[in-house]
């Protein structure tokens, strides 16, 4: 099961468990809830392309106590809608439930109108918003449920790929999957597989990261001991590099983040092409792990 499939079953039983949920679909997904509007009528609408507009009346609904859910494409739910996320739920403290697919270059084939890497980072910027990034299925079903009713803007970044078993994780939290003394590899969401792969064999810590706000900077403090930091990052690299240093301060800290470069991608290709070509699987991460280890 993917994490699209995974996301739809997860909130389709919500549903029928929680009279306050509400789920609206920016013209996509209307077929993975196609049970959704007929078991739930009046709960599950489709706004259309209108992800500004989905927003507004996903606050006013929020306002009234109930507990929205607004899915659609990564760059129309956070770019196109960015003030409306930062006006109508972060300064106004109502919670939400933002679900994305096809962030960074999930959708390389479709140009740079369906890239997002940048969503993790703008989100950042916005006081209040918490961000989600699943590794897999499992993950998201556990994580959503942990965290949809919690009374704050919640991002959830589903990813096309992912990793093949879920970890036991929890929202808020890293998890500490191996321990070593000569760097320490935070990994994001769907990067945890090409990160093992490149820690195979070498002295290092391993963290796994499914939350990134509210950043988790007890766990990184407690599994720091060379002040060497290797951040794997789906999206624009660097966006953790801030947390980092505040978690460590004041230690001397080096930082170097495996991430997309700030440009656009101009070609076309699977996302795992992209993921190869931007040094982001497993021999690329491993290349630059031995550049942190050795350098003073």
């Amino acid at each position: 099961m993917n994490m699209r499939q995974g996301f739809a079953k997860t909130v389709l039983e919500l549903l029928a468990e929680d009279e306050r949920l509400m789920v609206l679909l920016c013209d996509i997904g209307v077929w993975g809830f196609r049970q959704g509007f007929a078991d739930h009528p009046g709960r599950v609408l489709n706004i259309g392309i209108l992800e500004q507009a989905t927003m507004g009346v996903a606050a006013g609904l929020s306002a009234t106590g109930l507990i929205p859910v607004v899915h659609s494409i990564a760059p129309f739910i956070v770019e196109r809608a960015f003030e409306q996320l930062k006006i109508d739920f972060c300064y106004q403290r109502l919670g939400g439930n933002f679900v994305s697919v096809g962030a960074s270059h999930d959708y390389a084939a479709l140009g740079c109108t369906h890239h997002c890497p940048g969503d993790v980072g703008a989100l950042k910027n916005l006081p209040g918003m918490e961000i989600v990034l699943p590794g897999c299925a499992g993950e998201f079903a556990v994580l959503f449920r942990q965290a949809y009713a919690n009374g704050n803007p919640t991002y959830f970044r589903l990813s096309e790929t992912g990793n093949s078993a879920p970890q036991p994780v929890e929202f808020g939290r890293m998890l500490a999957l191996r321990k070593g003394r000569e760097a320490t590899v935070v990994a994001l969401g769907p990067m945890l597989e090409p990160a093992l792969a490149a820690c195979e064999g070498l002295d290092v810590t391993l963290l796994y990261a499914t939350t990134v706000a509210p950043f988790d900077a007890q766990t990184l403090a407690a599994n720091c001991p060379s002040g060497k930091v290797l951040l794997c990052e789906p999206c624009f690299g660097g966006v953790l590099a801030p947390d980092v240093l505040r978690a460590l301060f004041p230690r001397p800290v080096v930082v170097d983040f495996a991430g997309q470069d700030t440009e656009f991608s101009r070609n076309y290709g699977k996302a795992r092409e992209h993921d190869a070509a931007l040094g982001l699987d497993a021999a690329g991460l491993r290349q630059r792990l031995a550049r942190l280890i050795h350098a003073h």
